[in-house]
């Protein structure tokens, strides 16, 4: 019958209307996540973002991923989870795919709206981080370095280091130097000269892929004097001590020598007394013209000196010529 056909096409409509309603997503009501941003170090791989406050009830997240080869969305172990961060992809085999994530807030029966990332490959879009330096042996002209690889080593990848140094001095030249071994030697140094460097890692992948690392933070090494240099040292201290010992015989003995002429020279001028001063400069003062009578009558005094026994004679004779003009000056005999 004629109108069978339509009766079958009402009957459809009516059966699979509530299923494609029940399978449509409730419209989002949340503010959605913001500040999602993939972050990736040494190929651990995370995406995180901002958490969403809402009043009345905590709020979980969940995050879905899709790659280039299978366009459509996933679930990985990140499904209604309360933190803000969620780890992927950490299998070795995964770095280079390319994937693109979302996330959105959930609370009950209530979402909101999806928040996708760009695409991310980890073998390009990850950061390698710093080589770890293990020790550093000093020598008067080179730097002895062991450094470990940000990661331990997989297969495919080859890490090489690039190491620059320089001259801790206002003036300052970088010099670089590359390898692959982890122990490797800075040469031709200067000795007694503080010298610094940094290391960063060149990561190459299985498409020779290149990816440079960050930089190690500066370290600062002096280098030692070498043997030959310290046993010139010794010589020259020793060379200087006996030239010393040298010069300080020839004085003592130059001083000696000619002592007598050294106390001559030592010796204070010889200088007029004061009163002889004083009176050169003013003749009429009064305390000085004892100085003058003393001067113009020369028998004032007598001298009598004894030499022996053979002059008591003429000693006696004198006496009574002596004493009368002692008596009659009033002075003294000496």
């Amino acid at each position: 019958m004629p109108w069978r056909p339509l009766l079958l096409f009402l009957l459809g409509i009516f059966l699979l209307g509530p299923a494609r309603a029940s399978g449509t997503e409730s419209s989002p009501d949340l503010p959605a996540p913001k500040d999602v941003t993939v972050y990736s170090s040494n190929f651990r791989n995370s995406l995180r973002w901002s958490p969403v406050k809402v009043d009345g009830g905590s709020v979980s997240y969940t995050v879905q991923l899709k790659t280039g080869a299978y366009n459509h969305w996933s679930e990985i172990n990140c499904t209604r989870i309360a933190q803000t961060e969620c780890s992927f992809l950490q299998s070795a085999k995964a770095r280079r795919w390319t994937v693109v994530l979302r996330v959105r807030a959930e609370m009950g029966p209530r979402t909101s709206a999806w928040v996708e990332t760009g695409p991310f490959v980890a073998e390009r879009n990850t950061t390698i981080g710093p080589p770890k330096v293990n020790s550093v042996i000093v020598s008067s002209d080179s730097l002895l370095i062991s450094v470990a690889p940000p990661f331990g080593p997989e297969a495919g990848y080859l890490f090489q280091y690039h190491v620059s140094y320089w001259e801790n001095t206002t003036v300052t030249t970088k010099k670089e130097i590359k390898t692959v071994h982890t122990l490797f030697k800075i040469k031709d140094l200067k000795q007694l000269t503080l010298y610094c460097f940094t290391i960063q890692v060149e990561l190459t992948t299985y498409l020779d892929f290149q990816l440079l690392g960050l930089q190690t933070v500066p370290e600062c090494y002096r280098t030692t004097i070498s043997e030959a240099a310290k046993a010139g040292y010794i010589v020259a201290i020793f060379m200087s001590i006996g030239l010393l010992l040298i010069f300080l015989i020839v004085g003592l003995f130059c001083l000696w020598r000619h002592q007598k002429a050294i106390k001559y020279l030592s010796q204070p001028p010889l200088r007029i007394p004061s009163h002889f001063e004083e009176y050169l400069r003013d003749p009429s003062m009064p305390h000085l013209e004892v100085l003058e009578n003393h001067d113009e009558d020369p028998e004032d005094s007598l001298t009598v000196v004894y030499t022996g026994e053979g002059s008591s004679a003429y000693g006696d004779a004198l006496d009574g010529n002596t004493c009368s003009r002692s008596s009659s000056r009033g002075l003294d005999v000496t």
